[in-house]
């Protein structure tokens, strides 16, 4: 993807679950939830190990489908896992899926875009933003 489409996808939603939510401090997934938390986002943790328990004050939800509608779905598992979890969020009709750094499925990434989904693999959210120098969001607004 190019710089002005990440952008674009980083400024346009609003709404993202992030599959595999730790609410362990080491974890990068703590550290990227909370990061798109601070930016206005409405995130919400999904993580069946986690269900009903709280990351960063925001109650976590053990399916994709309990956190639905979404925008976005930032994937932080192992690639094997990645697919499913992209089929789903097809399913639900999500408008994109962003599989975290290391988190690499040609074939999931295919499926989205052939079903209409921005994809986006082997990259950060927080990474980008901060890369493209995005300005602050205001929560609630484009």
């Amino acid at each position: 993807m190019t710089d002005a489409e990440i952008r674009d996808l980083l400024l346009s939603t609003r709404r993202i679950a992030v599959v595999g939510a730790s609410d362990r401090p080491g974890r990068p997934s703590h550290g990227v939830f909370r990061f798109l938390l601070d930016r206005g986002y409405d995130a919400v943790p999904v993580n069946p190990a986690l269900s009903g328990r709280a990351v960063h004050g925001i109650r976590s939800v053990a399916t994709l489908a309990e956190a639905a509608p979404l925008d976005m779905v930032d994937v932080f598992r192992r690639s094997a896992e990645a697919g499913a979890v992209v089929d789903e969020a097809i399913r639900l009709g999500a408008r994109a899926v962003w599989l975290q750094l290391g988190v690499i499925d040609e074939a999931a990434a295919a499926r989205a875009r052939a079903a209409g989904l921005i994809a986006v693999m082997d990259r950060c959210p927080a990474i980008e933003w901060r890369r493209l120098d995005l300005p602050p969001r205001i929560p609630g607004h484009n």
